[in-house]
């Protein structure tokens, strides 16, 4: 009875978890702001376009936790997008600045009990992993003092001319099939190939480059890539996930590449509005799913940084 009650917790906090993120974005979407596509040019974005890294360790954050502490620097206007613990300032010889609010991050992973490893030991049975889920406090840089110099320090913008060739340069190292041409973008999964409309086509040229991407992205999930399922229909829920997963992704890569992408058409935030009320994980889902196709994308680079893995809420690692 006593585990019962445990995993009926465990559910309870996770269930939670789900809604208090999905609502929040929901309410995001509402407000006709889209929490992917900042607005990093306004006077209210203080901190420049970048992936949010842990100030300790180097680490990116990846999933659903780019989007809260995305969220989080816009609605206090950090300068900057480094963030560590209350212990992690304490370890590097500053501290968090009395009276601030930190902003929660997530963690999922699943653990066998040691009672359940002598069960599987004394029967021959597989062990049953548990999972569980730890909310966690995270302080941006500008929040506390007694840092390091080099703590927080908000990296340059790229040099104009640099973005469009370092994307065209990541497209060719893929390997996809990329056609530039007509009017319409999309990917073919039956044939493996994108076709973008040219950058002219565009109102916006910096457009061209989420487009792009976006459609990169859902070649990403082909079956001898990442082997997403691609089978959804116009309407359907799999093609609304995907679809917020393939905008994750340009968004990811947008941001570790310093483009700043503008938001997508109303009808496409309709659309989403619809799908993450009707299932409160689908954006958690499709945020750890986009952080996985925006590091096997970028990871093509010549020069990307090796980085050691984020540390992310992935809902397939957590679902039971």
């Amino acid at each position: 009875m006593a585990r019962y009650d445990r995993s009926a917790r465990a559910g309870a906090v996770r269930t939670s978890l789900y809604d208090d993120i999905t609502n929040k974005i929901i309410g995001e979407l509402e407000q006709g702001r889209v929490p992917w596509v900042q607005p990093w040019g306004t006077a209210a974005a203080k901190a420049p376009l970048a992936m949010p890294k842990n100030a300790a360790t180097g680490r990116g954050y990846s999933g659903i936790n780019v989007l809260i502490l995305w969220g989080a620097v816009i609605q206090h206007g950090f300068p900057g997008q480094s963030w560590l613990t209350f212990r992690q300032a304490l370890s590097l010889g500053g501290n968090v600045r009395k009276g601030e609010h930190g902003t929660t991050v997530v963690y999922a992973d699943r653990f066998i009990p040691e009672d359940e490893k002598k069960r599987a030991r004394e029967t021959g049975d597989d062990a049953h992993a548990i999972p569980f889920l730890k909310r966690f406090t995270v302080f941006n840089a500008a929040q506390c003092e007694g840092l390091p110099e080099d703590i927080g320090i908000a990296a340059p913008p790229l040099p104009p001319g640099l973005i469009e060739p370092k994307v065209e340069a990541l497209i060719k190292a893929t390997g996809i099939d990329f056609r530039i041409g007509g009017d319409r973008a999309f990917y073919v999964p039956a044939a493996d190939y994108v076709m973008v409309p040219p950058p002219q086509a565009y109102f916006e040229p910096i457009n061209w480059h989420r487009t792009a991407l976006h459609e990169i992205g859902h070649a990403s999930g082909a079956p001898h890539r990442l082997n997403r399922n691609l089978s959804g229909s116009f309407g359907s829920k799999f093609y609304s996930v995907e679809e917020i997963t393939a905008e994750l992704i340009s968004a990811f890569c947008c941001a570790s590449m310093g483009i700043v992408p503008t938001v997508r058409h109303a009808d496409y935030i309709g659309s989403w509005l619809t799908c993450l009320r009707e299932d409160n994980r689908v954006i958690v889902r499709a945020a750890s799913q986009a952080s996985k196709a925006a590091d096997y994308i970028l990871g093509f680079l010549p020069d990307r940084d090796q980085a050691e893995p984020s540390v992310d809420f992935d809902d397939e690692r957590e679902a039971a």
